[in-house]
């Protein structure tokens, strides 16, 4: 499933406090979804990694209760404890936690308490971990613990992270390149040894790397420390296409209606700024300039654009030149 389905199922299932496990390979994004989740319903957000934890860490210590005479469990400090508080308890990389471990979590997951400590009413449950094929350390999820979850599989798809990437404010020139090129937003290869690949989080570490003014001369080995070297030689080679860009502002303004530019990068990177440039200023002249540009763009860019401004809720049905538009390409949209 595509972060934007698990989004939508996750959130359904967190209100009827069902424990859920998101599976997927390292990168894609499988905390960010859960954070994505608690942010819009205004819940706190534990995340408690168990492989850092020892068994009684979950369970809590036992002593003796001499005033009761009772052998009882210290509970832990660090889990959530507010009666009247509301939100998401995250385990990540569950199954990277010894065995014993996850034994302790099982009374936690499923009847929400463990020893002394019992989860809040308002908490929900929510497991996140690699698979055992993508070669972490992770151990094999025990059938009885497994079968406390729903469990998701998560998938990179280039569209749910566009859309992220126009809101995080990402490079437009990373977000061109990986619109010409989908292959190279996931690269990774279980079988292969190679320390750095492409996933939507280090794409994110490129665009901070693009951000922090590195020496021209250190940049390609800087890009090809988070993505490899591959995706890091196309995306800059791609990036050196986007000095054939014509000024955004002159279009946004109106003073250029047209481009003769042929080549398929360039309108690509071309359609991707615009869009950039219109979230920075949605005047109802700045839409009406861009989509009488998209009039004189190849068909399937011109759709493109559209898409991504709706996609970004900028109003493009509320332009005057909508009308225009819809007749010229009516056809591709049918």
């Amino acid at each position: 499933m595509k972060a934007s389905d698990i989004t939508k199922v996750v959130s359904r299932l967190i209100e009827k406090k069902l424990p859920v496990f998101i599976w997927g390979a390292p990168g894609i994004g499988k905390s960010s979804v859960v954070k994505q989740i608690a942010k819009e319903k205004a819940l706190e957000f534990f995340d408690l990694r168990l492989s850092l934890l020892d068994p009684t860490d979950l369970k809590g210590i036992p002593f003796f209760n001499a005033e009761t005479k009772e052998g009882v469990w210290a509970k832990p400090s660090f889990l959530p404890s507010r009666p009247e508080s509301k939100g998401i308890l995250f385990l990540d990389e569950i199954n990277t936690a010894p065995p014993a471990v996850q034994a302790s979590a099982y009374q936690l997951i499923l009847d929400r308490k463990v020893g002394e400590y019992e989860l809040p009413e308002g908490w929900s449950v929510v497991a996140a971990g690699n698979r055992e094929n993508d070669r972490g350390v992770v151990y094999k999820m025990p059938p009885p613990l497994a079968n406390r979850f729903v469990h998701f599989e998560m998938e990179a798809d280039f569209n749910d992270w566009k859309a992220w990437a126009f809101k995080a404010g990402i490079e437009s020139s990373i977000i061109a390149y990986l619109a010409y090129d989908k292959s190279m937003l996931f690269t990774f290869d279980p079988t292969s040894n190679e320390k750095s690949f492409a996933t939507p989080r280090s794409w994110e570490y490129v665009d901070t790397i693009i951000k922090s003014a590195i020496e021209t001369d250190l940049i390609l080995d800087s890009i090809s420390g988070a993505v490899g070297r591959e995706a890091a030689v196309g995306y800059l080679s791609f990036k050196k296409v986007m000095n054939q860009l014509p000024d955004f502002s002159s279009i946004l303004d109106g003073s250029l209606e047209a481009t003769e530019e042929e080549d398929t990068r360039v309108v690509m990177a071309l359609a991707i700024g615009l869009v950039n440039a219109l979230l920075e200023n949605q005047s109802e002249a700045a839409v009406d300039n861009v989509l009488k540009f998209s009039l004189a763009l190849p068909g399937e860019f011109a759709i493109m654009l559209i898409k991504d401004m709706q996609q970004n809720r900028i109003d493009v049905e509320g332009s005057g030149v909508w009308g225009e538009w819809v007749r010229k390409f009516a056809y591709l949209l049918s």
